[in-house]
């Protein structure tokens, strides 16, 4: 490939993200921060929550077209939170990606059980994060 293709590829690639909404639900101000850098040089319009309850106020007035979301927060979970998104009926198709720092099979099957589209470890790559936004939403 020479360096006009990898240069029209990526500008492709930015076209893509620009202006897709995305939801970043995590207490951790470490992960909410570096995720909204990542998404937000890639063109996206990224909005954050510290928590479920925090979150779900956001979500009715921003509509987010992919949801990402921390498993182990306080006051409501993440797979809580998810279940509450997935029970409404204007939001049960937007995707939501469950993040956490374990990768056991249980919090895997647990998050499908309450609806999540995917489920990505901690920590993330900008490639994940990136291509389960080209994955869920185009």
């Amino acid at each position: 490939m020479d360096g006009k293709t990898g240069q029209k590829d990526q500008a492709m690639e930015e076209e893509e993200l620009q202006g897709v909404k995305v939801l970043v639900i995590d207490d951790s101000k470490t992960i909410r921060r570096s995720a909204e850098n990542l998404l937000s040089k890639e063109g996206c319009a990224v909005i954050t929550a510290t928590d479920g309850f925090d979150a779900l106020a956001k979500i009715a007035d921003s509509r987010p077209e992919i949801i990402f979301v921390d498993i182990m927060m306080p006051r409501l979970d993440g797979y809580q939170t998810c279940a509450l998104i997935k029970q409404n009926s204007e939001f049960k198709t937007t995707p939501v990606v469950m993040l956490s720092s374990k990768d056991g099979l249980f919090d895997k099957a647990k998050g499908r059980i309450v609806g999540s589209d995917q489920y990505i470890t901690k920590p993330f790559s900008k490639e994940e994060l990136l291509g389960t936004i080209k994955t869920l939403v185009q």
